[in-house]
């Protein structure tokens, strides 16, 4: 039964989702319109965060469009019955009322129009016009490399290694937490990144000077994998194609996170998670216990600025361009698709312009 604040073509099944045939892109209609967007999205191989991202802006726009005096679940309207001028109308709400950054907005928009053209089969077609949100022109927080050093020096011991490599290497916090040990290369000093944003591969660095730390923090992490072993846990996640191919992968030591969570998780991996993922497994550590220790050796450090694990990311591209590194060569470190990315990177740089001189200083 459904819940009666919920109808049912938003709730969950409780029927196990059947196997599609290899190819057809129209989901099951018969499914919930949750399961619809998880078809979907798995068949395009879109990343969770994505889909719940997704999901929870198709909900948003579903409860602006509710009927109003109507109580419990018919208050509800199926987004069929809906249309562009509905996405207009919520897209402007947004941006008046919300009062949104411009990338949520986008957000919204992106998401709607997949609902509309990949899980319903309705493209929504020209919009027309709708209130836009405001993109002011922004450069990136970034700190000094007297500042990182500080920071670095205030971590608490648990997170001191991840922060270093995050700032070492340029990674991303979500590339950070995925890393396999398989994609970790100390002897040529590199770092495969896989699936990145855009669903891209890259090779970035290893400092030098983390090769022993490293090396350390694996023969730990392995000390811990083999007394999983022992108790018989049914390993990590691995994507659902690659669990199918290789079912003993997930308990195999190269597919291991680079940095584990400190204890075993009972139950699923995910709640769409295959088979493997039952039983007792183990996560990578959670973003918020870095984006906390980052907070928190900020303050430790007195510093003036808001910084961020990524602010991290943003301090290694510009150092890197004030060191001389070639813009061309940035951009493939951070895994950028446009070089005019990497080139916001030159306004916050101790010598803007590539380093221009001030004519104050002679």
């Amino acid at each position: 039964m459904s819940s009666p604040e919920q109808p049912r073509f938003l709730s969950p099944s409780t029927r196990q989702k059947r196997q599609r045939p290899l190819g057809r892109l129209q989901p099951n209609p018969k499914l919930p319109l949750r399961q619809q967007v998880h078809e979907v999205m798995r068949f395009f191989h879109y990343s969770s965060r994505t889909e719940e991202a997704y999901w929870q802006w198709v909900v948003r726009f579903l409860r602006f469009h509710k009927r109003p005096g109507v109580a419990g679940a018919t208050a509800w309207r199926h987004p069929k019955d809906l249309g562009a001028a509905a996405v207009t109308a919520y897209l402007t709400h947004l941006a008046t009322a919300g009062r949104v950054a411009a990338a949520t907005q986008n957000q919204a928009l992106n998401a709607l129009i997949f609902l509309y053209a990949e899980v319903l089969h309705r493209p929504l077609g020209e919009l027309g016009d709708f209130a836009r949100a405001h993109r002011p022109a922004r450069v990136p927080e970034v700190l000094s490399r007297t500042e990182v050093a500080r920071v670095l020096e205030a971590v608490e011991a648990d997170y001191a290694l991840p922060l270093r490599l995050l700032y070492g290497s340029g990674l991303r916090l979500m590339e950070l937490l995925r890393l396999r040990v398989k994609d970790l290369d100390l002897e040529r000093n590199q770092i495969v990144v896989r699936n990145g944003k855009g669903f891209k591969d890259r090779v970035t660095m290893v400092p030098e000077s983390l090769r022993t730390a490293l090396t350390e923090h694996l023969q730990r992490v392995r000390g811990q994998w083999e007394g999983d072993v022992k108790s018989g846990y049914a390993g990590v996640w691995l994507p659902e194609g690659l669990a199918r191919k290789y079912p003993s992968a997930p308990r195999e030591w190269p597919w291991q996170w680079v940095f584990p969570g400190w204890s075993l998780t009972k139950g699923r991996v995910r709640p769409d998670a295959p088979a493997h993922g039952s039983g007792r497994w183990r996560h990578h550590v959670l973003p918020e216990n870095l984006q906390r220790a980052m907070k928190a050796a900020c303050a430790r450090a007195k510093l003036n600025k808001r910084a961020t694990p990524h602010t991290l990311r943003h301090s290694f591209a510009t150092h890197l361009l004030e060191g001389g590194t070639d813009i061309r060569t940035v951009q493939d470190l951070l895994g950028h698709k446009d070089v005019a990315t990497t080139q916001l990177y030159t306004h916050v740089m101790q010598k803007p312009g590539l380093g221009v001189r001030s004519p104050l200083d002679g």
